[in-house]
């Protein structure tokens, strides 16, 4: 099986976070075919290992996907549907390209396509933390295959609930509504009044109203809203969740989840220049990007504190979208970067912890 029908036979498989056990049950069956040591993990990650040496390259992808998505279809050189990009994409590009190369007898190869990276949980990435320790990590997230991403930005999630007694519309009282756009637009104002230590939408805190709803319960008007805040490596989420206590009208009660900080990677580790020499060696000069979503490299980067970068085919602007594609030429050659890649990370002596 090539690397595209791998890839189109796992995003045929729906894998919605918290459902991916058929999906994983299938990438374990195929990289077992593959010459892996392949299974299940405790908590329903498919891993598939490589070599018995005492050094570790982990390649961490995920199998879940956000629900939604065109039908799965290949047309005009395109692969249609839902994980195309994100992230069956970089996780079926791991299995190809880490079956195709020689691992020597010091190393071992492991691929894990994690369960629950679309939630907040990151479920698979923070039990593979606890599994492994690896002399250098890629993250399976489309970058582009000329393209390396070294960070991704933070977050924080709040669940707020205001909760006023009914008043006529007519009254002096402001309604639960009212107290609840007021609220926000205080979050925004707060925001915008923070200093920016640099340019661009990295660097800045990146408010979102992700569900607001209202309704009356009783004798009281109650509003439910989501807030989302992507993060720079400036800012930490506890002073996010600080700020929403100290704005928080008294009718307002806070729930905060999904803590994230920032993560930056360097980009002069042994791991970072392979990979730019096999984007050179591919006839393109190799780009670097920071995202401003987050990923499982703010889950175990910290932890792990190795050479560490994300990479994989796809453009990241088509993520959970209704038109969601990868070009199968991009495809290839982000495994044949891959490859090259993976091959020189292991036959380098100094490729060490970071």
């Amino acid at each position: 099986m090539n690397g595209i029908d791998l890839l189109e036979a796992l995003v045929r498989i729906p894998s919605i976070s918290g459902e991916e056990e058929e999906a994983v049950r299938w990438l374990v069956e195929t990289m077992g075919r593959l010459g892996y040591h392949a299974f299940r993990d405790e908590v329903g990650n498919a891993v598939g290992i490589r070599g018995h040496g005492p050094r570790q390259l982990v390649l961490l992808g995920h199998i879940d996907t956000v629900p939604g998505g065109p039908p799965v279809e290949r047309r005009n050189g395109r692969l249609y549907g839902r994980g195309t990009v994100d992230a069956k994409g970089p996780l079926a590009a791991f299995v190809t390209a880490g079956a195709a190369v020689e691992v020597p007898d010091d190393w071992q190869l492991i691929v894990i396509g994690a369960v629950e990276e679309e939630s907040a949980t990151s479920k698979g990435a923070r039990y593979a933390a606890t599994c492994y320790r690896p002399d250098a990590c890629v993250i399976g997230e489309p970058s582009g295959w000329d393209a390396i991403t070294l960070g991704y930005k933070g977050r924080l999630l709040a669940d707020i609930e205001v909760r006023r007694p009914t008043t006529h519309t007519a009254g002096p009282e402001a309604r639960a509504p009212e107290v609840a756009v007021a609220y926000w637009n205080a979050i925004t104002a707060a925001l915008d009044a923070l200093p920016i230590e640099r340019e661009g939408a990295f660097w800045r805190v990146q408010p979102s109203l992700r569900r607001i709803n209202s309704a009356q319960e009783g004798n009281h008007d109650v509003v439910h809203m989501t807030l989302g805040f992507r993060l720079p490596p400036t800012i930490l989420p506890t002073e996010i969740e600080r700020l929403l206590h100290e704005l928080a009208p008294e009718s307002a009660t806070v729930q905060t989840y999904g803590a994230e900080p920032a993560f930056v990677a360097h980009r002069t580790t042994p791991l970072a220049r392979a990979f730019q020499r096999a984007i050179s060696a591919a006839g393109t000069r190799p780009r670097f990007k920071h995202k401003t979503g987050t990923s499982d490299m703010n889950v175990v980067g910290p932890i792990w504190r190795c050479p560490i970068l994300a990479y994989g085919p796809g453009d990241s602007a088509l993520d959970h979208t209704p038109d969601e594609h990868i070009e199968i030429d991009e495809f290839e050659r982000g495994v044949a970067v891959l490859t090259m890649a993976l091959q020189t990370i292991m036959h380098e002596p100094q490729t060490r912890r970071g």
